[in-house]
């Protein structure tokens, strides 16, 4: 009931803001007759609200307010003494509340809003905010896990969702460069994508911090921290950064950055599901002939391979590698020896090769894309290498509260880069690499008494059913388990 009343609610509101512009149309009286120059009615406003409003939580509340354009009217986190403090001042007549849950069943008037907590909070959230009929932004990666994922996806659909992943890269128009030169056909069949970061820049591929609940500070509201995962004493530093490397919490490199590198293949050459996944991982040894083994985290690098059809873009199947801990691909030839592959300093990037030359850009985050086409016969084009941003992280945030406004099936919402329609296949292609990674680290003892890791293995997945097909203790990683309360 409470459902239904609130999307009541959020439908008749949006249907006067236009019944009130047609109106309008009769009896047309200037706004700044009404309100002063600049004023804008309060009917006219979106009603939004931020779950998690530190760090990169601000940034996104604070250019979905577009200029204070729109009305920011509830702030949720867990801790509002941190970075959180400063969405505080920015927004002092928003309600503060560290439950996400409770935010959204007390304050009935919220319309839309953005969800910039650690990875394992986005698919709880973004689920409870859309059951009330709310828009979402949702930061990347979408969802902690592919069931989610793919869960949340239909879900936007059926309630008709307005929403966005936070790949911001995604509304950068230099795209529209890299894809002229692939439906242009300048490199020929595509066949490979290579794909690399130099993160972790984190702590990572180490044991677990030991839990010390002395030490957690007193403002810190560590039960509603931890969420779906399982209930567990304080442990110092995870929040509000070092969580990205441990499992329960993080997606590794690929959930940081993957979004935005992975997205400028998967958009361009119109990718679906992938159909295998391979990878090995970087070991460290602290004692001779044995590595350390700490499967409840990331490894220090890890280098994957994803199998995928043939696309009308592709002409031919493509086998895209990742590389993360500082490991890049090798320098191709095409390119001089002393140009930059990808981004400054080779550091991040992609190339996307094929049969007469490459595609190079950059990450595809607020860095410069910086593509670059190579071809065979020594003929290059270049993008610019400094952007002029007319607006921040190229407007993602404000085209998606334009889209709510217009609402859901509008040309606004349908034109929206990273709506869940998308976003939802993208970042399942992005987690199965982490699927991949966890299956690698399986092992069980053998009759030998020796611990035989047995998952070291290409793995064949059937991406409408979401199954590993050839290795059935793979799939455990599809979904995770959650704590009760916070369920998916």
């Amino acid at each position: 009931m409470k459902k239904s009343n609130k999307k009541k609610h959020s439908i008749s509101r949006r249907d006067f803001v236009k019944k009130s512009a047609l109106a309008s149309s009769i009896f047309i009286v200037p706004r700044n007759v009404l309100g002063g120059p600049g004023f804008i009615s309060p009917s006219d406003q979106l009603n939004l609200a931020a779950i998690g409003s530190g760090g990169k939580g601000f940034s996104d509340i604070t250019n979905a307010s577009v200029n204070g354009r729109e009305r920011v009217v509830a702030l949720c986190d867990v801790d509002f003494t941190g970075s959180a403090s400063k969405a505080v001042e920015s927004f002092p007549k928003a309600k503060l509340f560290d439950d996400f849950r409770e935010m959204l069943d007390k304050k009935k008037n919220i319309d839309a809003v953005t969800i910039s907590t650690p990875d394992h909070v986005h698919g709880p959230a973004a689920k409870y905010a859309m059951e009330r009929g709310i828009h979402v932004y949702v930061q990347k990666p979408m969802t902690h896990n592919i069931k989610e994922a793919r869960k949340l996806t239909q879900m936007a659909r059926d309630n008709k969702i307005v929403s966005q992943m936070g790949n911001q890269g995604g509304s950068n128009p230099l795209l529209g460069m890299v894809q002229k030169w692939i439906d242009d056909d300048k490199i020929g069949a595509i066949n490979k994508v290579q794909i690399w970061t130099n993160r972790p820049v984190w702590p990572q591929g180490i044991q677990m911090p030991k839990a010390d609940a002395s030490l957690k500070p007193k403002d810190l509201n560590w039960d509603l921290w931890l969420g779906p995962a399982e209930e567990r004493p304080y442990i110092p530093n995870l929040h509000p950064f070092n969580w990205r490397g441990w499992w329960d919490f993080g997606t590794g490199a690929l959930g940081d950055v993957g979004c935005h590198l992975v997205d400028i293949p998967f958009r361009t050459l119109n990718l679906k599901y992938p159909t295998a996944a391979e990878c090995s991982v970087g070991s460290v040894y602290t004692q001779m002939w044995t590595p350390d083994y700490y499967p409840e985290g990331c490894p220090p690098s890890s280098f994957i391979t994803l199998n995928f059809d043939a696309t009308a873009k592709t002409k031919s199947p493509i086998e895209m590698t990742w590389s993360d801990g500082g490991i890049r691909p090798a320098h191709p030839d095409i390119i001089p020896a002393n140009d930059d592959i990808g981004g400054k300093n080779s550091a991040n990037g992609v190339l996307i090769i094929g049969e007469k030359g490459i595609i190079s850009t950059n990450i595809n985050d607020s860095s410069p894309l910086m593509p670059k086409l190579y071809l065979n016969d020594g003929t290059t084009e270049f993008g610019p290498e400094v952007e002029e941003n007319l607006e921040p992280e190229y407007g993602h945030q404000r085209k998606w509260v334009d889209a709510c406004k217009a609402g859901f099936g509008s040309e606004e919402h349908l034109s929206l880069t990273s709506s869940f329609d998308y976003a939802g296949p993208m970042t399942e292609t992005v987690l199965m690499g982490n699927l991949a990674i966890r299956s690698y680290m399986l092992r069980k003892e053998n009759e030998q008494g020796q611990m035989d890791f047995f998952a070291r293995k290409k793995l064949l997945w059937d991406g409408e059913n979401m199954r590993i097909t050839n290795l059935e203790e793979a799939n455990q990683f599809v979904g995770r388990t959650y704590r009760e309360g916070w369920e998916v």
